[in-house]
């Protein structure tokens, strides 16, 4: 009797500090519950960004063809004004946007800083230009616009750092951002040769790259010989120089803005596509728990039943 008595105190659940099964089971399931809710607005809203940076992505596009042409004759005035004067003292503008969400796609403006910060002449980045735009000092200053490339720069390069620029491109970039921009670089206190813009190049529209482009300082095109010839005053020089930066910086600003649109697209599609492969595992498992729960109920039934 003893014994009997023994034996059914210790198959009682309610023992201090002990659950019942189904109890353990009915807390999984509410967690599995909770984190597929969590996971299904992730989905919506990644697809929601999605559709916003695929929109965006239109208008940047046609707003690059039309600032590439910018680039594109800059290019061609300085192809035909050679400049004989070196140019040791460079200046780094890394553009860039205050906005994350949107791959690597700040990290590689980064890191083609660096690289070329150390003379790094076999790096990719150094192949795709001049020689002499990639043959720079380590100590050379460093303009960055976008908070993101200059959250990253500041570890390793923050002595560098001269002028900063942020709320730059949250819309389609104008050249009016950009003229700004050309005006506080000339009127700071740095002095320099030559400006070397690293930015990201637009490839297609899920991919691009690091690349650089230099623009001639002032004291470069006055020793260019070819720029000689046209025995201009001082004041269209130093105009010059400002407005073909300003160019410059205009086409970098409107292809690097694509390219973000079209990695924000890419990373928000990659991000609906995990989100909905989670939301499958979850579903499958809650009802895996859901099932054993169910049984372990009716095992509970029937073993009562049978023992009445």
């Amino acid at each position: 009797m003893l014994a009997r008595r023994t034996l059914s105190a210790a198959a009682r659940p309610n023992v201090l500090g002990a659950a019942p099964p189904q109890a353990r089971n009915m807390a999984t399931l509410r967690e599995i519950e909770l984190r597929l809710k969590s996971v299904r607005n992730i989905e919506k809203i990644t697809k929601s960004m999605k559709m916003i940076a695929s929109t965006k992505l239109a208008k940047a596009q046609r707003a690059m063809q039309a600032g590439k042409e910018y680039g594109l004759a800059n290019s061609e005035v300085f192809a035909h004004v050679p400049s004989d004067k070196p140019t040791p003292n460079k200046l780094f503008v890394v553009i860039s946007s205050d906005k994350g969400l949107c791959g690597g796609i700040h990290s590689s403006v980064s890191k083609a800083t660096r690289r070329a910060l150390k003379n790094d002449v076999d790096s990719p980045l150094a192949a795709s230009a001049d020689k002499d735009a990639a043959q720079v000092d380590k100590d050379s200053p460093i303009m960055v616009v976008g908070d993101k490339s200059k959250a990253q720069l500041l570890r390793t390069v923050g002595d560098n750092f001269r002028l900063t620029f942020n709320q730059i491109g949250r819309d389609i970039p104008t050249f009016a951002d950009a003229a700004s921009v050309a005006d506080l670089i000339v009127k700071s206190d740095v002095k320099y040769d030559g400006v070397v813009i690293v930015y990201n190049k637009f490839m297609s529209a899920i991919s691009y790259e690091a690349a650089i482009m230099e623009v001639k300082g002032e004291e470069a095109l006055k020793e260019s010989n070819a720029f000689k010839v046209y025995e201009n005053e001082d004041d269209a020089t130093k105009d010059l120089a400002e407005f073909s930066l300003a160019n410059a910086i205009y086409a970098a600003l409107v292809e690097g803005h694509a390219c973000e649109q079209s990695a924000r697209r890419n990373a928000m599609d990659n991000a609906s596509k995990n989100a909905t492969d989670m939301i499958a595992s979850l579903q499958m498992q809650y009802n895996r728990g859901r099932q054993a729960a169910i049984t372990n109920e009716l095992v509970d039934i029937i073993t009562g039943a049978s023992a009445l």
